[in-house]
């Protein structure tokens, strides 16, 4: 029997177990999509308890909990901040084969020093330990990510935001670490929401124009790009979460649906409407992107906000999105769009469906044209659900199966929390343990070179170079 979580953990081939600790191990990070605090990081805050680490905003924590029957109260209500955790460390018990499971334990190990099991046995010992390492200096936030070895990571920013932390962190340079803004519109075009009218007003603020019309909008959304790409971003988020359908766009009806939305704020939009208006975003952006080299990150099939009657209570993001439908037709018919208007941008296309795998792995071979070393539309890593050990086997070799695995981006953490690092110290055990099986079963030669290349590329340089990061 194996120790658990011991030096080889997820490692079951000597040559995966090579690979890993002669390469992957120590590489250094570039979380290219995250969601982290960029105020957090410019004032380099001290978190005061591992609820706040842990359980502040992570909606893969709140389901686990409500999963396990934990009243609401312990989750996001008014109980005592220890009590949330002893709440949480209640539940891991029945959290096998989960890997929040795994992701618990790494952190306690990586960052504090904890090897025991996280139960409601251990729970106040390790509330004090923990309390009494995160008051030390060594560990807040900045130097969180410097001894989690991040050399680069992006956050998600909205293109009325200021950037004023980011400039700030920029300012530091005592800090290594790059932070750069990551450009998220979604707000702008999502027309079928409350609220438009006060958020074009907030948005026409920071661009210096009045949004009333379609060409206004862009012209707004044009001039925030400029502002982003001279704070050194390099990448757009967009989720495709309501996206039941392509309409070939036209800027006539594209203006006539966003008069809509602002004359009935959203009421009146219908759902022919809302997809001619994102189409037609979609695709400029895609042009204005491809313009200064970024890359465009499309994330699919999310259906959000499912319970309406928790959502009424305690808003988005608290866990009760799900797995929707990523309508694969649409998607195509969006990039021939943009391939076939002002331009389409190097593109990576994250599928929440599991069962999307390999129509994604199809897509990107159809638009994989640019001809300069790199493929131009890549799949993206497993994504939310399937960000698990089965979740991410199948979409590697999926992705195997369909395109070239050398060029995979490897892993991002999508996360809120300044400990979740570790998942990237996952990506590559599993990983290795992957292509060290393939050459254990004689499907891959035993050739150092080319596996030392194969693995530091999807770690690591893949993501530098086609990002276009400079670090």
């Amino acid at each position: 029997m194996k120790n658990f979580m011991g030096r080889n953990f997820l490692l079951s081939t000597e040559t995966a177990r090579a690979l890993y600790h002669r390469y992957a191990e120590h590489l250094p990070i570039i979380d290219y999509h995250c969601h982290v605090s960029p105020r957090e990081i410019a004032e380099d805050r001290q978190i005061p308890n591992i609820t706040e680490l842990w359980l502040g905003g992570d909606h893969y924590k709140w389901r686990a909990m409500r999963s396990c029957g934990v009243p609401e109260k312990f989750i996001t209500g008014d109980a005592s901040d220890y009590d949330k955790f002893k709440a949480y460390a209640s539940v891991m018990p029945s959290l096998i084969g989960n890997p929040l499971y795994h992701w618990t334990h790494l952190e306690l190990r990586r960052y504090f020093g904890i090897e025991d099991i996280l139960s409601e046995d251990t729970a106040e010992r390790i509330w004090a330990e923990t309390a009494e390492k995160l008051a030390d200096p060594s560990m807040s936030v900045k130097n969180l990510i410097r001894q989690s070895g991040v050399e680069l990571l992006c956050t998600t920013d909205d293109p009325a935001d200021s950037l004023e932390y980011h400039r700030q962190i920029a300012g530091d340079a005592g800090f290594e670490t790059k932070v750069l803004p990551a450009f998220r519109p979604d707000k702008s075009f999502n027309i079928n929401k409350p609220g438009l009218a006060a958020y074009y007003e907030k948005l026409g603020e920071a661009a210096g124009v009045a949004v009333r019309d379609l060409d206004s909008l862009k012209e707004a959304l044009r001039r925030r790009i400029d502002f982003f790409d001279s704070m050194g971003c390099r990448t757009a988020d967009h989720g495709l979460d309501e996206f039941p359908l392509f309409v070939k766009p036209d800027p006539y009806h594209a203006d006539e649906a966003m008069k809509t939305a602002l004359a009935s704020d959203g009421k009146d939009v219908t759902p022919e409407q809302l997809c001619v208006l994102k189409c037609e975003m979609l695709a400029f952006l895609a042009g204005e992107y491809a313009k200064r080299g970024w890359v465009m990150q499309l994330h699919a099939g999310v259906a959000r906000n499912t319970n309406s009657v928790m959502w009424k209570k305690l808003g988005p993001d608290t866990g009760f999105d799900t797995i929707g439908f990523t309508n694969v037709p649409a998607i195509l018919s969006l990039l021939d769009l943009m391939e076939s208007g002002a331009g389409l941008p190097r593109t990576v296309i994250y599928s929440i469906d599991p069962t999307a795998n390999a129509a994604v792995g199809s897509v990107i071979g159809a638009f994989q044209t640019a001809g300069d070393g790199f493929p131009k539309v890549m799949q993206g890593s497993a994504w939310w659900f399937n960000d698990s050990i089965d979740g991410m086997r199948a979409q590697m070799r999926s992705l195997a199966n369909l395109s070239a695995f050398g060029k995979f981006l490897g892993m991002l953490t999508d996360s809120r929390s300044f400990t979740s690092y570790p998942r990237h110290e996952y990506f590559r055990r599993i990983l290795c343990d992957l292509i060290g099986g393939w050459v254990e079963d004689g499907l891959y030669p035993f050739d150092p070179d080319a596996l030392a290349t194969l693995v530091c590329d999807i770690c690591y340089n893949n993501t530098k170079n086609f990002f276009g990061f400079t670090i």
